[in-house]
């Protein structure tokens, strides 16, 4: 299997790095700082932000309130709680879950739960599909923005991670962005197709974006975590937030913290 070199996958003046600074959080939308700040977020959430940087983020991926933005597999609703009452007044927020007779049925039954009980707040999320089967996720070209979280891997495992991706490229306008986050694998150890240990090498995943027609420009050391060695016994679930592990070596897993994630960010071409 082909995978590129760390070296080609990035050129010169394609790669932007942000660093988890003062001034980026500064430059964000003040709407974005209050959306983050909200006290109805839950705490669950709050605690952590440390780890994931939403407004550094979503400000890197250069999302304003007008926007309209697909969020893919929100999972328990992290990014819900903010893109949601961000975009309510003047944007278009569409959320696309995976298909409801599948693995993930009993997650999707509590996130629509979830949502509903708080639909005042969230405003309204339209609601498309992405999964084996299910890839028209919006129609052509009506994206600014699309949004995945630690979600590749999943689409690896079950093979269709080319569909998702091409899915994504479709929705989009031209010049739309693309945002991924995911868990970041060694390079020093060949990328698992499957992803089953829920690390994807960041140049594998740069590949899988390019092969679908994006052009990557940018990427962000935010989230990175030199502490996670990414050899652990139940894979990256084995640190927070899962800790599958349970109360075996929980300090020390919680000490470490989240994974090392890369965070990218790429472009349908005009």
């Amino acid at each position: 299997m082909f995978i590129p070199s760390v070296k080609s996958s990035f050129m010169a003046g394609l790669i932007v790095v942000m660093g988890h600074t003062a001034a980026s959080a500064a430059a964000a939308d003040p709407a974005l700082l209050a959306a983050v700040a909200s006290p109805e977020r839950p705490a669950s959430a709050t605690a952590r932000d440390p780890a994931r940087h939403p407004v550094e983020e979503l400000t890197f991926f250069g999302i304003t309130p007008k926007m309209t933005v697909i969020e893919l597999w929100p999972g328990g609703g992290y990014w819900t709680d903010i893109l949601g009452p961000y975009l309510a007044p003047s944007g278009h927020y569409s959320i696309a879950l995976p298909p409801a007779d599948g693995q993930e049925n009993a997650g999707v039954q509590r996130f629509r739960a979830r949502i509903a009980a708080e639909k005042d707040r969230l405003g309204t999320l339209h609601e498309t599909t992405l999964g084996a089967g299910h890839f028209d996720i919006a129609p052509p070209g009506s994206a600014d923005l699309i949004l995945t979280f630690r979600n590749l891997h999943n689409w690896m495992g079950e093979g269709y991670a080319d569909q998702a991706l091409a899915a994504c490229f479709t929705a989009l306008k031209p010049g739309g962005i693309l945002g991924i986050e995911e868990h970041r694998g060694r390079n020093d150890v060949p990328q698992d197709p499957k992803g089953e240990n829920g690390y994807v090498r960041q140049d594998y995943a740069i590949a899988l974006a390019k092969k679908a027609g994006f052009v990557l420009v940018g990427s962000s050391e935010i989230n990175a975590n030199p502490r996670d060695t990414k050899n652990w016994p139940k894979g990256v679930w084995t640190l927070p937030p899962s800790l599958a592990e349970g109360e075996k070596d929980r300090a020390k897993y919680v000490a470490i913290g989240e994974a090392d994630n890369f965070v990218l960010k790429f472009q349908k071409p005009r």
